[in-house]
């Protein structure tokens, strides 16, 4: 065995000798970008530094996340923003900063978007979702700094990724290494006892003449070979050039479905290759953190203080009805004048509007005109996932596999993450929920609760979306004791399933060019949100930067003859002499 791995980590550390410089003519794939996604430029610096190669290893970006925009603009813009997910929230707290007057409007009665929770009725915390937080969400941790919940509001774990099987059997890709990456990296797919050799071996052929071997001698060379992956599937790319189905079937499709919901004959090439490539040139990119608590806690409410503290107004259970715009001769808008929202359809005018919602939410709020501008009509081509989240909990620790009587002791204090078993995120493959882990250890703040054992939450992809909930509920308990075989002496006390019938935006392939930039063809309306193209995927870390980005952009367009403001005030000037043309006709008297 140690001659195996010594065998493999030679190769792939020796590889990149002969990575092909491109793809073959015949397979290579257009470059989708920004520029061809649309004609629609960024004004600001700090808008193009998120975008692009040098983006993904710039730790300065979390400088700038922390500190703020940095400048206060000369016009204080009066913004609307639609949405309260991370991105609409962000972006409000750099905005506010800078001195605009915002207002903000969400449909649900609570903030988050996609990484929202709440309190039910007997106090237990409810989330859509698992998050987990990557070592190199540079954005997202600066704006925790800037919060001040990145140090109390964070839970460091081990730099291991388990697998856990049928049986109770486990596997891992322990990156734990006294070398950093890329060794770590290489060593740990070299020695997991996830694979077996045969399919050990298949894989290190695979990955050495992969473009993340490439990148570790040229990081743009290698980057650009990966952004021409997303016409085909990890799938076939992986099997192009010897990899075989057993390292997809018992490792990769756990992570296909952990990053999108989508197992690896489904989900892009680029996509999985986007978020390897971080792993393999930096250490702490495959690091995982996890709140103490649930997400309205560790990072909404620091956000929400943040915001309201600068006089930011937060509209909750608020829908906007309507995008009111000019338009041009052809029926095709050119400014946005306001909102229409709420049960009254109340109008306000805004000077700048910020559609910071998710897919299935832009696709129901722009008006059909929008659709003469390929710019939005390019948006309708993008899919969404389902997902069902269910939380159960149990009256003993279910991931505790060595100790029994560990297992059934719940007595006393266990708060603060000294309850039995794993304390990390999960991944299996023998399971419909491909990642999972125990809130009351992971996140013991709001979840761990005195005399009670194990709260796990999993995440069931559209593969058992359909099903009832109780009928979740049980096939999530059955699988569960399936690869845990000693917790089916626990009993579970309590479940919750959360359906959310559209959630990520389906990373198949070809959908990136699709993905619509921060800045639009509209010069006074933006949008922002994972979807939106950035590099970080449909993340919490993209969102993030889809805040700053369209933050910045506002504030690079603000002041000025031909800023945002000055667009305001001319078209209020011409709006007011077209007033002053048109006859004025007035009701009869009525007599008295």
């Amino acid at each position: 065995m140690m001659f195996s791995t010594a065998a493999l980590l030679t190769l792939l550390a020796s590889s990149s000798a002969f990575v092909p410089a491109s793809l073959p003519r015949s397979q290579k794939r257009a470059l989708v970008s920004t520029a061809a996604a649309s004609d629609v430029t960024f004004t600001s610096e700090g808008a193009k530094r998120q975008v692009g190669n040098d983006a993904f290893l710039n730790k300065d970006l979390m400088a700038r996340a922390q500190n703020g925009p940095g400048i206060k603009n000369e016009e204080s813009l009066k913004i609307g923003i639609i949405g309260c997910g991370l991105a609409g929230m962000v972006a409000a707290m750099d905005l506010a900063d800078a001195g605009h007057q915002v207002e903000m409007f969400e449909t649900r009665p609570f903030v988050g978007g996609k990484v929202s929770s709440w309190k039910d009725k007997d106090g237990n915390h409810i989330e859509m979702g698992l998050h987990v937080f990557f070592g190199c969400y540079y954005n997202l941790f600066g704006i925790m700094k800037r919060t001040g919940g990145f140090d109390d509001k964070l839970r460091i774990k081990e730099h291991v990724h388990t697998f856990v099987n049928t049986g109770g059997k486990t596997g891992a890709l322990d990156f734990r290494f006294p070398i950093g990456a890329p060794v770590s990296g290489l060593q740990a797919f070299a020695r997991t006892d996830q694979l077996d050799i045969p399919d050990k071996v298949d894989n290190a052929v695979r990955l050495a003449i992969s473009p993340i071997v490439r990148a570790l001698v040229d990081f743009d060379g290698g980057m650009d070979m990966v952004r021409e992956l997303d016409d085909i599937t990890f799938t076939e790319w992986f099997q192009q050039f010897g990899g075989k189905r057993g390292s997809l079937d018992r490792m990769w499709d756990a992570i296909a479905y952990a990053l999108g919901f989508l197992d690896c004959d489904s989900i892009s090439a680029r996509c999985m290759l986007t978020i390897f490539m971080l792993f393999a040139i930096r250490t702490e990119a495959s690091v995982l953190r996890m709140l103490d608590g649930s997400p309205q806690t560790g990072l909404h409410d620091p956000i929400i203080k943040y915001l309201t503290d600068r006089g930011v107004k937060i509209n909750l259970s608020t829908p906007v009805r309507d995008l009111v715009h000019e338009v041009d001769a052809n029926g095709q808008p050119i400014r946005i004048k306001g909102i229409r929202y709420g049960a009254k359809e109340i109008y306000k005018e805004y000077d700048a509007v910020i559609a910071a919602v998710d897919v299935p939410g832009i696709k129901k709020l722009l008006p059909d005109n929008f659709r003469k501008l390929s710019f939005f009509d390019n948006i309708y081509n993008l899919d969404t996932v389902p997902i069902a989240t269910v939380q159960a909990r149990f009256d003993g620790w279910v991931t505790e596999l060595n100790d029994e009587t560990r297992m059934m002791d719940i007595a006393g204090d266990q708060s603060d993450g000294r309850g039995a078993g794993i304390d990390n995120l999960l991944y299996s493959v023998d399971t419909e929920f491909s990642c999972f882990a125990d809130l009351a250890l992971t996140s013991p703040g709001d979840y761990y609760k005195e005399g009670e054992g194990s709260l796990i939450q999993g995440v069931f992809d559209e593969r058992a979306f359909g099903r009832s909930n109780e009928q979740l509920v049980k096939d999530f308990i059955s699988q569960m004791h399936d690869i845990f075989p000693s917790s089916r002496k626990l009993n579970c006390t309590w479940s919750s399933v959360v359906k959310l019938g559209q959630s990520l935006y389906r990373e198949k392939p070809g959908q990136d060019r699709f993905r619509p930039t921060q800045a639009t063809p509209i010069p006074n309306f933006f949008l922002s949100g994972s979807y939106t193209y950035q590099d970080y995927l449909d993340s919490m870390e993209g969102a993030t930067r889809s805040g700053l980005m369209v933050a910045d952009e506002i504030i690079a367009r603000a002041d000025g003859p031909a800023g945002l403001a000055s667009m305001s005030r001319q078209s209020s000037s011409s709006e007011s002499k077209a007033a002053k043309k048109v006859p004025m006709f007035f009701a009869d008297p009525v007599a008295a």
